[in-house]
């Protein structure tokens, strides 16, 4: 047996904390050994560093290339020191956000070339992806209206609406090119979400 990696995508109030839980639950019903983790954050650099992407800095403008290499620092702590030994000892890893997010949000929102982002995660990744990624598909006015609603915005989600729509757009064909992914309709029911992501992550165990 070997360990696999399942990340959960989305915008800002697509549901991604519901949906951890929904299949850390089925995957431990299953028996497996899991760790739960998140993007920026998951080492104690890495959470230093999701502190800084997400403060207001208030008097000094970030640019968009600090940003970018920002998230590309926090995953390569992640991955190297918590995702792979733990895939490595037979574990399998839940993780809220992955690389989809940086090509999304600084690719697809902030409009940054894949010329620049691809060596990034040829040093950072070395090919390694998701066995599962879940992408909560959710319109962006709605989103930001659910984010307000649990309080105050940070950085990244006081941005205006156009670069969620973008954010949106380069998620879904993100998804459309990667056969490991899987769109989950969030602006239904949320017992049909919840059906639907607990039917994705069963079909996934069922097969390993």
């Amino acid at each position: 047996m070997s360990g696999k990696f399942i990340v959960i995508e989305g915008l800002e109030g697509a549901g991604k904390s519901s949906a951890v839980t929904i299949i850390k639950a089925a995957i431990e019903q299953f028996g497996k050994p899991l760790v739960c983790t998140r993007e920026p954050g998951g080492t104690p650099m890495a959470e230093a560093i999701r502190n800084c992407v997400k403060q207001d800095w208030r008097d000094e403008k970030v640019t968009v290339e600090a940003e970018l290499l920002l998230m590309y620092a926090a995953r390569a702590q992640l991955v190297q020191n918590v995702i792979q030994p733990a895939i490595n000892a037979d574990q399998w890893v839940l993780a809220d956000r992955h690389d989809m997010s940086s090509r999304a949000y600084q690719g697809g929102g902030r409009q940054i070339p894949d010329s620049m982002i691809e060596p990034l995660r040829n040093i950072t990744l070395k090919g390694f992806k998701p066995d599962l990624t879940l992408y909560l598909d959710v319109e962006p006015a709605t989103g930001l209206a659910r984010a307000r609603g649990r309080g105050e915005l940070d950085r990244i989600e006081q941005e205006d609406i156009s670069f969620f729509e973008r954010t949106r757009e380069r998620y879904l064909q993100l998804c459309a090119d990667d056969p490991r992914a899987v769109v989950i309709n969030t602006m239904q029911p949320m017992e049909n979400v919840h059906q639907d992501i607990t039917k994705a992550i069963n079909l996934f165990l069922d097969k390993h």
